[in-house]
């Protein structure tokens, strides 16, 4: 129990790390959230294509480990960001996570750039399935691959 304590405790850096965090207040009436300031922002999407999205990101001190790495949450997130937005039809409510597979092959580094691209693999009815992959862009290495499934009820056009 003792080491798992320890394990959990920050050290005076970490603590100084979070504490140094600077946030900006969220307007009133903003159509974005804490989660979206702070795990999503600074993904920047470079292309789409009618089945297919490809973003960039740099890796931002705040999402990573106590390695220097970016965390395991932080690239399941991105998997699940960038994921729904292949399928996300404007004007409609947003699809819900059914289910998501993360294969992590590889770590990334504070400011390094990331290239994800999510494909949209097939739909039927409401179901979505998606692919998305995470590579560093300077070396071509893969960090992660993701499969994820959403589901979207929408109202008949009729």
């Amino acid at each position: 129990m003792e080491k798992s304590k320890a394990f959990l405790e920050l050290t005076q850096e970490e603590s100084d790390r979070v504490s140094s965090l600077d946030f900006l207040p969220i307007p009133t009436g903003a159509e974005f959230s804490l989660y979206e300031c702070y795990a999503l922002r600074g993904i920047r999407v470079d292309r789409l294509e009618s089945d297919r999205v490809f973003c960039t990101f740099k890796v931002p001190p705040r999402l990573t480990n106590r390695e220097g790495k970016l965390a395991a949450g932080a690239i399941a997130n991105l998997i699940d960001a960038v994921g729904a937005g292949c399928v996300n039809i404007g004007g409609h409510p947003v699809n819900v996570s059914v289910d998501m597979s993360i294969s992590f092959h590889s770590s990334a580094k504070i400011d390094d750039e990331l290239e994800i691209i999510g494909q949209v693999l097939g739909k039927k009815g409401g179901y979505s399935g998606t692919s998305v992959l995470v590579k560093n862009k300077a070396t071509g290495e893969l960090i992660a691959e993701g499969r994820h499934s959403l589901f979207g009820k929408y109202a008949s056009k009729m």
